[in-house]
């Protein structure tokens, strides 16, 4: 039975990881795919609270099925930092190059590599509110490498492997990442449901 559900997100490398990981249990729309323009705003402190403004935010407009997840990179000797803010660390534009500079060079000289990268995804299922969470520990390189996936992925490496995650295919990458997880669980729920 194939259900369909709007993903609060145009991000194209992350619809492609999802819709590779729930196979064809169910359709995927976009949020060009349903003619909606507008930036949500993402004023939540936390993952969890971001996730749901903009699941939140499409539920209201369209009353149909959909998700939104937030993911941040949380690095052990910066606090937890990016975090929440990661996908603007280095400011607006979001630029994922700039943004991986800025992790490298705060990590100078630091020996305590230890980072987690989480994604929390929000999902409104006939009217009630569900929260998925999926985590993956690893280290930071000392270098960007690989070409493979977006954001931190050429500087994430997951614990027992070699490779930092932009160096991995995207289905490689699918099965073990903070997001795989998340996406796992929601994609279980819904075809229990």
């Amino acid at each position: 039975m194939s259900h369909t559900f709007i993903i609060a997100s145009n991000n194209a490398h992350k619809v492609s990881e999802i819709q590779l990981l729930i196979g064809s249990a169910f359709e995927l729309k976009t949020l060009a795919d349903i003619g909606f323009t507008e930036d949500i705003p993402e004023t939540g402190d936390t993952l969890v609270a971001n996730a749901l403004i903009k699941a939140r935010h499409i539920y209201e407009i369209y009353k149909q099925n959909c998700f939104a997840d937030d993911s941040g990179l949380e690095i052990e000797a910066l606090d937890g930092a990016p975090g929440v803010y990661s996908a603007r660390y280095a400011g607006e534009p979001v630029n994922h190059q700039k943004n991986n500079e800025k992790v490298l060079h705060a990590l100078l000289g630091k020996s305590n590599r230890n980072a987690a990268f989480r994604t929390v995804i929000a999902l409104i299922f006939e009217g009630k509110e569900f929260i998925f969470e999926g985590k993956i520990d690893g280290k930071i390189t000392e270098q960007l490498s690989g070409s493979n996936g977006f954001g931190y992925d050429p500087i994430f490496q997951p614990n027992g492997y070699d490779r930092c995650f932009a160096e991995m295919s995207l289905s490689e990458k699918s099965n073990i990442s903070h997001r795989g997880i998340a996406v796992a669980k929601l994609a279980a729920f819904i075809k229990n449901s």
